[in-house]
């Protein structure tokens, strides 16, 4: 069996490290909001180049905390795109405004500045771009009509940390920026974990005060918060990962590009770089009209394999009643041909060969 992404390798390698921190902190005692945490935020912060980073408990919650402490509200509109995982337009749900799904575009899956320009309305308070399988997005001409509207810019980072567009790390742009630690990200924990990243200083106080209960001093609450902190155990695994963040890119980086140069002659579409940044291919996602009979293929050999993401958010049934008029052509497009292939800091050539093999004997 081929996984989509092999963990426990990950694990073998650094075993030590994360075993002797875990160690420490149970014996410790030590478990919320203690030193891992509080070495995470400043390692990381140092690594985005931004003035704060705040852990909460998952990238839903970093986003949803990011909106809460910028002022989006009931009857704000928000712009984001439909191709994405639904936590982007849940955290828009969750303050009361409208997600505003916008098409993308066709070569790097990432929100189309065009199409934002023509959705933007009286009520547009926000713009959400994600950095979609870890393919970095311009976000200039996003700035510029973030200026020119007076918008407030929100990046989604879940699948990108580490890539980095015009010299700068994803995130370090946008009024506040979300990651996620899901396991299988770039930078995973054991489990979920989230961070907030900004450059404000009230922003940082708010979302602060929001993952804990509302809270700046024990027992005492101005607002209502949540319990959003990031584990320490958590911390202890990222920060061991944290060290080893741009190795682990540059491999998935060898692999793509080993998977796209033995895929060349085939009739498919292997992933884009548009050479303004540095993609770190959290997922490598190939387009084929044959997307099915691949994917059958594969599972057959015990070759992981997903759809990310076979239904765009504007027609999942939770959102569908609101936007069964809303048509996004290249979107759906690529939902119904894109396939993931297994791909993580650990997979080796030969595995690749091996899949890139069996894809040209289904072809």
């Amino acid at each position: 069996m081929i996984p989509m992404v092999n963990l426990k390798a990950q694990y073998t390698e650094i075993k030590d490290e994360i075993e002797t921190g875990l160690a420490k902190t149970l014996t410790n005692c030590t478990f919320i909001l203690a030193e891992n945490v509080q070495a995470f935020e400043k390692e990381a912060a140092n690594y985005l180049g931004v003035k704060h980073t705040i852990g909460v408990a998952s990238g839903t919650d970093a986003l949803h905390l990011s909106l809460l402490a910028i002022g989006i509200k009931a009857g704000d509109e928000v712009i984001t795109t439909a191709f994405t995982f639904i936590a982007t337009a849940e955290a828009i749900k969750y303050v009361g405004a409208t997600p505003v799904f916008v098409d993308i575009d066709p070569k790097t899956f990432n929100i189309n500045p065009l199409e934002i320009e023509k959705a933007i309305t009286p009520k547009t308070t926000a713009i959400i771009p994600v950095h979609l399988f870890g393919q970095p997005i311009d976000l200039t001409p996003i700035k510029q009509l973030c200026e020119q509207h007076n918008l407030k810019l929100i990046e989604d980072c879940a699948q990108s940390f580490g890539a980095t567009i015009d010299g700068k790390q994803t995130g370090s742009i946008g009024e506040a920026s979300a990651y996620s630690f899901f396991p299988s990200k770039n930078l995973g924990a054991f489990g979920d974990g989230g961070l907030v990243a900004t450059n404000s200083d009230d922003i940082a106080r708010k979302i602060k005060q929001l993952r804990n209960h509302g809270s700046n001093q024990r027992y005492y609450h101005e607002v209502i918060g949540f319990n959003s902190r990031l584990d320490e155990i958590q911390a202890v695994v990222l920060r061991a990962k944290l060290k080893r963040i741009d190795s682990y890119n540059q491999a998935r980086r060898h692999s793509a590009h080993l998977y796209s140069q033995l895929m060349q002659d085939l009739p498919l579409t292997t992933p884009f770089e548009d050479n303004l940044g540095l993609h770190v291919y959290h997922q490598y996602t190939l387009l084929s009209a044959r997307r099915d009979e691949i994917l059958q293929g594969l599972q057959q050999q015990n070759i992981g394999c997903a759809i990310y993401y076979p239904v765009p958010l504007h027609q999942q049934t939770v959102f569908k009643p609101y936007y069964h008029n809303l048509s996004l052509p290249v979107t759906e497009f690529v939902a119904a041909n894109c396939l993931s292939l297994p791909i993580c800091a650990n997979i080796n050539d030969e595995t690749i060969e091996k899949i890139t093999t069996t894809i040209k004997s289904l072809l």
